[in-house]
């Protein structure tokens, strides 16, 4: 079952609404949702006609519509400004789940009633819940670039709503930041706005999950593109040292950390417990120094090809600067992905100045 969810805002051009229409014919959607569409009605109809979809749902404010297919029987659960809330039974496959849509307001103070909502939603909540949209806040420091210091209260709010409510992250492929402002130079902002949040029930059912931001094609913001494969069974990743953790100037303090046990045994035993604390840890350490390497690089390629049109329609000293900071960043990372590249491949004898070849990269 594939979806896709888009803070579609501003989509006013004929290229950018025929986008979804073109996406359905390759993945075959069972649902499609739009935050703030800025379409009048009649041209949403339209479009659910040329797109083949049997239902169509749209919220009090027409800021949240969302197309779904005649597969589903569609209860509607909440109808507010801010989040659409859809009770979606499956009558071939007898699969019940809730839906929510977020549009959230850019005021914290208006969002509280969007996490009261949320809230309200969660509580006993038993079948499989997705949530997903324009939440208007980050998680944390990493899912910004540019703008004004992060407000950690407004951090705190988002986290414990989304704690409170027992959903999580279902993380994502491509660029990490989802929205941006589409200015230049020092007014540059990238955020990640948008992201999909779920219960553990819904990651039992829907095992293969898989979410990918895609391009920002006729709208500031990202679309959701969410693979969900019922018959896939979990991926549980095995334990990987990378060998370029050891240049980093913490990875000694992290191993003196937790390289010592609070009980006697035998040498062994006390052995093979500091492992496994270790290699416990070691992943958690790795993330939060350096983030998933491959998204890094994806969201840092965006970002210099901004900053390097702005320097080659301004060649100032400070765009130069901002572009060289950047480019140096991903050029770190990179070097990072040439080591894991290499790590997996096993080439012991790969020398630098083999670095570039066609082999190499076969």
């Amino acid at each position: 079952m594939d979806e896709i969810m888009w803070n579609a805002r501003s989509v006013n051009t004929k290229q950018a609404f025929e986008r979804p229409v073109t996406m359905h014919r390759q993945y075959h959607f069972e649902f499609i949702g739009f935050m703030e569409p800025m379409q009048q009605a009649r041209k949403l109809e339209r479009y659910r006609m040329k797109i083949g979809f049997a239902q169509a749902i749209a919220n009090v404010s027409n800021k949240i519509w969302a197309f779904i297919d005649e597969v589903f029987e569609v209860t509607i659960l909440y109808d507010m400004v801010q989040q659409l809330t859809l009770r979606l039974f499956h009558t071939e496959t007898h699969v019940e789940l809730i839906l929510t849509m977020v549009y959230a307001k850019c005021d914290a103070i208006e969002r509280i009633e969007l996490w009261d909502s949320l809230y309200a939603m969660a509580r006993d909540m038993t079948v499989p819940c997705l949530v997903g949209g324009d939440f208007n806040v980050i998680w944390d420091e990493e899912e910004t670039f540019g703008g004004l210091p992060v407000s950690l209260d407004e951090v705190d709010d988002f986290r414990h709503c989304i704690n409170t409510c027992n959903l999580t992250d279902l993380g994502f492929k491509g660029s990490i930041y989802t929205w941006w402002n589409g200015r230049a130079e020092e007014d540059c902002i990238f955020k990640r706005l948008d992201r999909c949040v779920a219960n553990m029930e819904y990651q039992q059912t829907f095992p293969g999950l898989e979410v990918t931001h895609l391009s920002k094609i006729g709208s500031d913001h990202s679309p959701m593109l969410l693979k969900c494969n019922i018959d896939a069974a979990p991926v549980k990743k095995s334990f990987r040292f990378l060998n370029f953790w050891v240049k980093h100037e913490s990875f000694k303090d992290v191993v003196r950390e937790n390289w010592h046990a609070d009980f006697s045994a035998n040498p062994f035993i006390l052995f093979n417990y500091k492992l496994k604390k270790l290699k416990k840890k070691l992943p958690t350490w790795s993330k939060a120094t350096y983030g998933d390497i491959f998204q890094k690089i994806a969201s840092l390629e965006k970002v210099v090809m901004v900053h390097k049109a702005q320097f080659e329609e301004h060649p100032t000293q400070l765009n130069r600067e901002r572009l060289r900071k950047v480019h140096a960043e991903l050029i770190r990372y990179l070097a990072l992905e040439e080591e894991f590249w290499k790590q997996k491949s096993g080439m012991q004898w790969f020398k630098d100045s083999d670095r570039n070849t066609k082999f190499f990269h076969a």
